[in-house]
């Protein structure tokens, strides 16, 4: 008997019992939390695979432009021109969220410059629009590494007016991480990755060097409870072009 209730004891404590004195209506409920749960991460599931094959699309495309940008690169950006540009980054977490965690990941971006040269003295510069496919993303955690891969659709990018071959740059972002493991631990596979970052052009003669420090937040935005998220500051560098109409 003694052995009985232990079990029972130790069944309770993960979850799988009901712990007496628990309304009906309290389980229901968390029955329908459960299902609900259910249901919104089976559909970002389907979301993710579209995401890849998306990704995979968006690659190919990506380095066929790369390729074919090499005789028309421009040194510095100019007005209706383009980005692209192959970066990695990584960095530790930092407080305010899940720690003795860190990132690596690894993108391709494209981007589009919207306007000519706005703003007055040392902000002025010129708007861009940016996505970026992020194929490799691994977070690194205590118990385990999740790996996966994200999207990022919204890239708002102030690009400074350049100071010679320098060109200092300010981003806000925001895009979605699908990973095989709960990140963080016990929490959700579906993320998401708003971000903002501080960095610089080195601009050659056909290609740019990018060197930058970025800010990003991971969180499943309440898909599950709890959502301590993870906050990590990344140094992320990249090589890429800016290139015409």
């Amino acid at each position: 008997m003694a052995g009985w209730i232990c079990r029972d004891c130790e069944a309770r404590e993960a979850g799988i019992l009901p712990i007496r004195g628990r309304s009906f209506e309290a389980r229901q409920d968390e029955v329908k939390g459960l299902g609900r749960r259910f249901v919104v991460e089976l559909g970002f599931l389907y979301l993710a695979k579209f995401t890849i094959i998306f990704m995979k699309k968006y690659l190919i495309a990506v380095v066929l432009l790369f390729l074919s940008s090499v005789a028309g690169a421009q040194a510095r950006p100019e007005d209706g021109g383009h980005e692209i540009e192959v970066w990695t980054g990584g960095g530790p977490s930092v407080p305010g969220g899940t720690s003795d965690t860190s990132v690596w990941n690894v993108g391709v971006r494209y981007g589009w410059i919207l306007t000519r040269p706005h703003g007055p003295g040392f902000l002025k510069g010129r708007f861009e629009y940016a996505v970026d496919a992020v194929p490799v993303f691994m977070v690194f955690q205590r118990y385990n590494t999740a790996y996966g891969a994200g999207f990022s659709p919204l890239g708002l990018k102030w690009d400074f007016a350049a100071r010679g071959r320098v060109e200092p740059y300010f981003e806000l972002g925001g895009g979605t991480l699908f990973t095989n493991h709960q990140v963080p631990t016990g929490t959700s596979a579906v993320n998401f990755t708003p971000s903002a970052a501080l960095g610089m052009h080195l601009l050659g003669d056909r290609h740019a060097l990018s060197v930058e420090v970025r800010y990003l937040h991971i969180s499943n935005a309440g898909l599950s409870t709890p959502n301590p998220g993870i906050n990590t500051v990344e140094v992320r560098v990249g090589v890429g072009k800016f290139f015409g109409k």
